[in-house]
């Protein structure tokens, strides 16, 4: 089975008590961006936003073809080892990695490793995936 077109990870931390600032020194990182809740921003369309909730989100390069392996290794690499930190923030907050897959035909597909499962499952990350499916000319 050949690997899906492309791949593109990060990992989110939100809750309404979040404050960046915090969560960067626990993890040992600065996000690639943030907010507080009730911090409003300019969106690429030109629309204002208000922060529902406090935001901390890290994301990885994307891949082509998908190496969800290698971009979470990317993200966690920066980040704490330490186990205690990681229960703490996700006992407190909402912690994913989302992850959006793109195909480009039909058959494509993944395989995560048991070293990757295992190190989200140890920090408490849930895995959150939107599968875009080829874009077909009408």
């Amino acid at each position: 089975m050949p690997h899906l077109h492309r791949s593109a990870a990060g990992l989110r931390i939100s809750g309404d008590a979040l404050v960046p600032g915090e969560i960067s020194k626990l993890l040992g990182a600065d996000p690639t961006y943030c907010r507080i809740k009730g911090e409003t921003w300019r969106g690429k369309t030109g629309r204002d936003y208000v922060a529902k909730m406090g935001q901390w989100h890290l994301e990885a390069a994307d891949r082509q073809p998908e190496d969800l392996d290698g971009q979470v290794a990317e993200i966690l690499g920066k980040l704490t080892k330490d186990l205690d930190v990681w229960r703490t923030i996700s006992s407190t907050f909402k912690v994913d990695l989302f992850c959006g897959w793109f195909m480009e035909g039909g058959d494509e597909g993944l395989s995560i490793s048991p070293k990757t499962m295992a190190a989200l499952a140890e920090r408490g990350i849930e895995l959150d995936i939107c599968l875009y499916g080829p874009l077909r000319e009408p």
